[in-house]
């Protein structure tokens, strides 16, 4: 993971290298001082990079790693903003003689603290022994995982609690002492000698075991110990007649037993003892003692937990092993879905002959809980589909002998040592051939770690399945065998979560007053915890208590819930947790905020120098990249169902940064000096300085806190909420990004104001900025402009200035209107034109489908535009105007175009809207509205006309009820949008062959209000829309949905929306979708259609998830 820890130094020296090299080659007038300088600079720049390369996940836990990693780092941004400066050349050359013996200086620092060694893998101060390896690494990982036990259950102090539960079953404690024996047998005696316990059993007796091992003399010992215990407690003196009667007692049907066994050394003696001591369902007790960790864990069996009951140093402990209860343990809440869908995979894991099954998600959102409750119920109930079941830990650093020696304890009955077994790598390779195995391989960290354990483990064909659990997308995607072998674990929906809460809550405390709150701040804390089930189980634990209380402490929590979270010991259970957000902090783009488009967050990342072109790849790929591995982490989620897989690049419209993430990405704000934000009422501070600054809805306005910031060093304003023209300073000289979308107030002053102090933006969005009509011509004077996004503004016209910005490579620009065509609105639906709620909770985003109330028009662009070459996305242009028709020719130079918006289109401009789009050789997405009155205007294309041979996405408004031939010549085409005024029977069908995944469509009327997905040849139904994954429809009038048994066979994700009457949405066929897994309906309904919905899924297979509106 070393490319993420430091991920963000990295990318900022690679500019400043960049920078400073460019520099060098360019600019010839420079004095020679400056220009040795500058190779000075770079040269030190290039080592840093390098030792960056080799920073590892250790070096991120040294502290003082840390601190000159960000050292760098703030370097390397003064550095690139020193050269980039369009300051004078006599003015940066004492700024770069600074620079310089700052670069000298940490440089420096690097050898004073010997942070890099000879052989660049460790800090010197790394390199000697780790604490713990002479007791071997299974016994220190064993000791890890007591001691995390012991913080989760604190309500458990003693042997003495655990011999106090009713089992039920035959109960077995093994006591293990690590190092050494000390301390055993004080913990043992005291709860042997327990006032209150001894009474409870009939017979209780302590033996020392022997070696060699004599089971009668063991037996006749023990049976000696229960008849002179028995006498002790009624006082009573020996006789041989009732000894006799105790032996037949305690090898018969007895009373309770309480045996203690010290010093068991093999499993040979431990089977031997069992079959002294039947198992007869009477709450009997046997203690072991032990100095072997595996024959301490060997005896409990599978589902054992251990847990630290002493501590005398960091090496020995005595720890305790006792039976799991899993049923309680992984009793899951709101998880029902998730246990069908796994128990699916395994099932077509045995249909289709695959080994090995991936199950990834974010930290503590119950991977392993989901897979430990599958698993212990497989063995439970007996599975026949297994003969042997396996779970191990990957230990890190790794070691496959250890993993080795870790699986076969589960195989077998006996330690490792015992069995004579060399190689235990393979010995699991032998099981795992020859038998059928279940195996889950929990914790894996890298795709270096599968490729170490498949060729070892592995045997194709076999009848054993691997399930691999990992925090990774890319990892569980390398250890699958195909893409349908990989289960993504996400964290609870809001509904689920509070249900969950409540849960724990009742199981803690069922007189608690929270089970009938309905408290505002309650709800705003549940949601902080990101649906994370591990989070939400701590919170309910630590106020299931409260009583009277209760509510300060869920305010006090709420308001410092990081801080609280981290440091008090309650919550110690999520150490482990926030051990992994630490390691992944860094991934995090600096400005994360609870939801935002994907296109928005790449643009931003480029301006802000995070994503760069290189040889191979340009910037916008690389933010794809990046993205995708935020996606990989769970850091950024998507939506439900907001992309699909089969784009390379997974484009998500929507995506939001699961709560709990945003929470501490907001707590570690000041330590990294990045990001800072405005809120509520800040008080006076000279704290306040960094790259990026937020201000939030919430923040009162206060100029003089405002003007007190050190704005010297700042690179991006966000702006939530009012607009305030004191926002803008001269001091901000560096600011590449303006990000002021649905920013209210803000006017043509203050956009002039921006253009004359901000010379250096790269990123200018007024996205939803309604009140701005008009740009500037001064607009041309931002020379390094790359993005401009002034969408749903009233800016209907560009100015002429814009082609002077050779740099500008996206143009989002569009006046809204209300649509004819009504869209039915719930009082619960979100209203998608106002700010979401509090900017601490994660945001639900509707459908765009659902809350579609305005269509976009383009806005007229001035001729010249072919100039703008570096262009990749252009829309929504107006053509519908005198110099439409020049801006369509002057298109075809914008070779470069990979998206494109055009309204206005018409009988009178189509052959040179054709001409445009002919044979585009990297056309991606297009958008088309027709002229109205001009439905029919795409089917006079010229006889030459090369329909863009990449078109991925197509979306068409403003059609009649006939579609473009050329439309089945989209070979590469995956997302289809429609709007028809009427959409007959045989249109559908000619769209049966496409290969999209995602079809959206927008019908005014259906003839007789049916659609049918069922198309007939010769009496048969044909097998047709085999790739559709997502299908969207929204219709004015009734709505009456047919589905055959061989169309659609890959639908998950079913969208409907219609606002005719109560009674008019009709649904058939829904069970024979084979692999539908949710359904969405938005209508009037009198309860009838829930009714008819709810009993067609009930039959299907996979119970699919039905949400209406």
């Amino acid at each position: 993971m070393e490319d993420l820890v430091v991920g963000l130094a990295k990318t900022v020296v690679e500019g400043a290298l960049t920078k400073a090299r460019s520099a060098i080659e360019e600019e010839k007038r420079l004095q020679k001082n400056v220009q040795h300088n500058l190779v000075f600079i770079a040269g030190e720049f290039e080592m840093m990079h390098s030792f960056l390369n080799v920073a590892n996940e250790e070096r991120v836990k040294n502290n003082v790693v840390r601190t000159w990693v960000r050292q760098v780092r703030d370097l390397a941004y003064d550095v690139e903003d020193c050269v980039a400066s369009a300051l004078p050349l006599d003015e940066v050359v004492t700024e770069i003689e600074q620079l310089k013996a700052r670069v000298e200086d940490v440089s420096r620092r690097n050898s004073r603290y010997s942070l890099i060694s000879d052989s660049g893998s460790k800090p010197v101060m790394q390199q000697q022994m780790a604490p713990g390896a002479a007791i071997g690494t299974i016994a220190l990982d064993m000791i890890v995982e007591a001691r995390d036990t012991s913080r989760k259950l604190q309500n458990v102090g003693d042997l003495t609690q655990l011999l106090t539960k009713e089992e039920g079953d035959l109960g077995v404690i093994s006591v293990w002492g690590t190092g050494s024996a000390v301390g055993m047998t004080s913990i043992i005696r005291k709860a042997y000698q327990d006032p209150e316990l001894c009474p409870k059993f009939g017979c209780r007796g302590w033996v020392k075991i022997t070696h060699p091992f004599n089971p009668q003399e063991f037996f006749r010992s023990l049976v000696a110990q229960f008849y002179t215990n028995n006498c002790l407690q009624e006082g009573t003196s020996v006789n041989v007649d009732e000894l006799k009667r105790i032996e037949v007692m305690a090898a018969a049907e007895g009373g309770l037993i309480e045996a203690f066994m010290e010093n068991l050394s093999t499993m040979g003696d431990w089977d031997t003892i069992r079959t002294y001591l039947p198992d007869r369902k009477n709450s009997s007790w046997i203690i072991i003692s032990t100095q072997q960790c595996e024959i301490a864990s060997l005896c409990i069996g599978h589902s054992y937990q251990v847990m630290e009951l002493k501590q005398y140093s960091s090496e020995h402990s005595v720890c305790v092993f006792f039976m799991e209860d899993w049923v309680k343990t992984f009793n899951l809440v709101e998880r029902k879905s998730e246990m069908n869908q796994l128990g699916n995979y395994i099932a077509k894991a045995r249909l289709y002959g695959l080994q090995v099954l991936s199950v990834w998600g974010i930290a503590g959102v119950g991977k392993s809980a989901l897979v430990k409750n599958m698993y212990f119920e497989r063995i439970y109930r007996n599975d026949q589909l297994f003969e042997k079941y396996g779970w191990v830990d990957v230990t890190h650093p790794f070691n496959l002998r250890d993993l080795s020696r870790n699986l076969l304890l589960d195989f077998r009955s006996e330690p490792v040592e015992a069995t004579g077994i060399k190689d235990p790598t393979q010995e699991c390779h032998k099981i795992l051939k020859d038998s059928r195995c279940l195996v889950v391989i929990d914790g894996l960290q890298s795709v270096e770690e599968w490729d170490l354990i498949q060729p070892a483990l592995l045997s194709r064909p076999s009848g054993s399945i691997i399930i691999v659990i990992t925090t990774e997308a890319s990892i569980a995607t390398h250890c699958a065998d195909n893409e349908g072998a990989v289960f993504n674990v996400k964290g609870l929906e809001d509904k689920a979560a509070f249900e969950l809460f409540k849960s724990e809550v009742l199981r803690k405390n069922p007189s608690s007053p929270i089970m009938n709150s309905k408290d505002v701040e309650l709800q705003e804390l549940i949601l902080k915890c990101g649906g994370l089930p591990k989070v939400i189980v701590a919170v309910a634990e630590f106020l299931a208590p409260k009583t009277v209380t209760w509510m300060d402490c869920a305010s006090s929590l709420n308001l410092k819930f990081m801080q609280e979270l981290e440091s008090s010991p309650e919550f110690a259970c999520l150490q482990e947790l926030f051990g992994w957000m630490h390691c992944y902090f860094r991934t995090c783009p600096d400005f994360l905020k609870p939801c935002i488009r994907r296109r928005r967050l790449v643009r931003r990342w480029i301006a802000e120098g995070y994503s760069r072109d290189t040889d191979k790849i340009s910037s916008e790929e690389r933010g794809e990249q990046f993205f995708g591995r935020l996606l990989d982490l769970s850091i950024i989620m998507q939506k439900p169902y907001s992309f699909t897989t089969v784009f390379s690049d997974r484009r998500i419209v929507l995506c939001q940064v699961n709560s709990f993430v945003r929470e501490y990405t907001i707590s570690r704000q000041m330590e990294e000096n990045l990001v800072f934000e405005l809120g509520g009422s800040c008080t006076l501070t000279t704290q306040r300085t960094g790259r990026h600054l937020i201000i939030l809805k919430s923040w009162d306005r206060d100029r003089i806190v405002f003007e007190s910031i050190d704005f010297s060093r700042l690179r991006s304003l966000t702006v939530f909420g009012e607009w305030r023209s004191f926002f803008i300073s001269d001091r901000m000289r560096l600011l590449r990004v303006l990000d002021l979308e649905d920013a209210s107030g803000v006017k043509y002053e203050d956009l002039k104001k921006m253009i004359k102090l901000l010379s250096r933006l790269k990123y200018l969005s007024l996205r939803g900025c309604t009140e701005v009509f008009l740009l500037p011509n001064s607009l041309g004077d931002l020379r390094q402009l790359e993005t401009l996004d002034v969408r749903h503004t009233s800016i209907t016209t560009m100015p002429r200035t814009i082609t002077k910005l050779k740099k500008l490579q996206y143009i989002r620009a569009s006046t809204s209107k209300p649509t004819e065509q009504p869209i039915p609105h719930s009082s619960g639906a979100a209203d998608a034109t106002k700010k979401q709620p509090t900017q601490h909770t994660s945001v639900s985003w509707p459908s765009s489908v659902f809350y579609r109330c305005r269509q976009l028009e383009g806005v007229e662009v001035p001729t010249g535009i072919e100039k703008m070459t570096a262009l990749l996305t252009l829309g929504v242009v107006n053509v519908d105007f005198a110099r439409g028709k020049t801006i369509l020719r002057e298109l075809v130079k914008l070779t470069q175009l990979r998206k494109f918006g055009v309204s206005g289109i018409s009988r009178n401009n189509i052959k040179d809207f054709c001409l445009a789009i002919s044979g585009h050789a990297h056309l991606e997405s297009l958008s088309v509205r027709l002229k109205k009155d001009n439905q029919d205007c795409l089917n006079a294309i010229p006889p030459d006309f090369v329909p863009p041979k990449n078109l991925q996405s197509f979306k068409l408004y403003g059609l009649a009820d006939k579609l473009p031939e050329w439309i089945n010549q989209l070979y590469n085409l995956k997302k289809l949008v429609l709007e028809l005024t009427m959409l007959p029977e045989n249109t559908i069908s000619s769209l049966r062959d496409l290969k999209v995944s995602i079809l959206r469509l927008s019908i005014k009327e259906l003839p007789s209000g049916k659609l049918n997905f069922c198309v007939m040849l010769n009496g048969e139904q044909l097998r047709c829309f085999e790739t559709v994954k997502v299908l969207d429809i929204s219709c004015c009038s009734s709505l009456d949905v047919t589905f055959g048994s061989q169309a659609l066979q890959n639908l998950e994700l079913l969208k409907a929306s219609c606002c005719s009457e109560p009674g008019s949405v009709k649904f058939s066929g829904l069970e024979k979708l084979s692999e539908l897994k949710e359904v969405h309906i938005k209508c009037s309904h009198d309860g009838t259609l829930k009714k008819d919905v709810e009993g067609q899924l009930s039959r299907h297979q996979k119970k699919p998830v039905l949400k209406i509106e």
